[in-house]
C-alpha cells in the first residue's frame, strides 16, 4: 500500500524545522489510528506521534481526540499536555504517544513518551553529544493508566534529526540514519521498509533548521 504525507497540521515556524510524515492503515481500513502533531508555539514547535490503541474507528476517535488537545496547547510543558490528554480521553480506548518540544531560543527539545511509540534523536555532529539518542518510555495507557511521568530535557542543533515512529513500524528502523536524506524521502523508506501490514503505522521526522533570536 503507497504510504500517505499529511499537510493537516499547521506550519511551523519559518527556518525551525522541516518535516515529513508517511503513514497508512492496518490492511482493511479506511482509516489510521495513529496520527502525528506538528504544531508551532510563539518560540518553539511541539511535535509527535499518536497511537490509539488498536484500529479502526476508536482508535482514531482517541488518537484525534489526543491530537486535539496537543494543538490547542502546545506550548505548555510536555508533563501537563500528557496530563491533559489523559483527562480528554477518559472513557476512550486510550492512546500512547510520544511528544517533543522544541525550544528554538535555547536550541533545546524536551520530551515524554508513555507506551511504544519510539523516537530517536540523531546528531549531525558527533562531538555534540552521543550519535543517536533514544527517547526512555513509560509503560502505560494515555486515558486509561497514567504512569509517574518522566521528562527529559536535551540540547539539539543545527542539523540535528528527530524520528518518531509507532509500532506498526519495526523497532529496528532506528539503526537507519535520516541525516543524508531530506525528511520526507527518508519518511517514506521507512514506512515502505519497514512499515508492518497487521497493523497500523506511521514515521514522522523533523530536521532541525537552528534557533531563533
Amino acid at each position: 500500500m503507497a504510504s500517505m504525507r499529511s499537510g493537516a497540521s499547521p506550519v511551523p515556524p519559518k527556518g525551525v524545522v522541516e518535516w515529513g510524515v508517511s503513514h497508512r492503515p492496518i490492511l482493511g481500513e479506511a482509516e489510521s489510528g495513529d496520527l502525528h502533531v506538528i504544531v508551532p508555539f510563539p518560540g518553539g514547535v511541539l511535535a509527535g506521534a499518536i497511537d490509539g490503541l488498536g484500529h479502526g474507528a476508536d482508535a482514531t476517535l482517541a488518537a484525534r481526540r489526543a491530537a486535539a488537545v496537543l494543538t490547542a496547547e502546545a506550548g505548555r510543558p510536555v508533563h501537563r499536555l500528557v496530563e491533559s490528554c489523559h483527562a480528554a480521553l477518559r472513557g476512550t480506548c486510550g492512546v500512547v504517544l510520544t511528544i517533543a518540544s522544541i525550544d528554538a531560543a535555547a536550541n533545546r527539545l524536551t520530551w515524554v513518551g508513555v507506551g511504544n511509540v519510539e523516537a530517536v534523536l540523531w546528531r549531525a555532529n558527533e562531538s555534540m553529544g552521543p550519535r543517536r539518542e533514544t527517547i526512555v518510555s513509560r509503560g502505560g495507557i494515555v486515558g486509561y493508566l497514567l504512569p509517574r511521568l518522566r521528562e527529559v530535557t536535551l540540547p539539539i542543533f543545527r542539523g540535528d534529526m528527530l524520528v518518531f515512529a509507532t509500532d506498526g513500524i519495526r523497532r529496528d528502523f532506528a539503526f537507519t540514519s535520516p541525516l543524508d536524506r531530506p525528511p520526507q524521502e527518508h519518511a517514506t523508506s521507512v514506512l515502505d521498509t519497514y512499515g508492518k501490514t497487521s497493523d497500523d503505522a506511521l514515521v514522522l521526522i523533523l530536521r532541525y533548521l537552528g534557533g531563533i533570536s
